[in-house]
C-alpha cells in the first residue's frame, strides 16, 4: 500500500502523532472535514477535465466544418456619404461669402 509515496509504517506513525496532538474526540471531525475537502477537490478536477474535453470536442467539430467566406460592405459607399456631408458643410459657407463684383 503506497499513498502519495507514504508506506504503511509511515502512515501509522502519522496517525499516532495526530491522535496524540488532536485527541480522540477531534480526530473524527478532522478526518471528516479532510474527506469533504478531498471530495470537493476531486469533483472540481472532474469538472475541469470534462470542460477541457468539451472544448477539445468543439475545436474538432469546428475543424471539420468547411470555412465560410463572407463579403463585407465596401468602403466607397462610406466615402460617398462622407463626401456628401462635407459638401453640405462647405456649400453654405461659400454662398454666404460676400461677392466682389469686379
Amino acid at each position: 500500500m503506497n499513498i502519495f509515496g507514504i508506506g504503511l509504517p509511515e502512515m501509522a506513525v502519522i496517525m499516532v502523532i495526530a491522535l496524540l496532538v488532536f485527541g480522540p474526540k477531534k480526530l473524527p471531525e478532522i478526518g471528516r472535514s479532510l474527506g469533504k475537502a478531498l471530495k470537493s477537490f476531486q469533483d472540481a478536477s472532474k469538472e475541469f477535465e470534462s470542460e477541457l474535453k468539451r472544448g477539445a470536442a468543439e475545436l474538432e467539430r469546428a475543424e471539420d466544418k468547411p470555412m465560410e467566406a463572407r463579403l463585407e460592405p465596401s468602403e466607397p459607399a462610406q466615402l460617398v456619404q462622407v463626401a456628401e456631408i462635407t459638401e453640405e458643410i462647405t456649400a453654405p459657407a461659400e454662398s454666404s461669402a460676400p461677392s466682389n463684383p469686379g
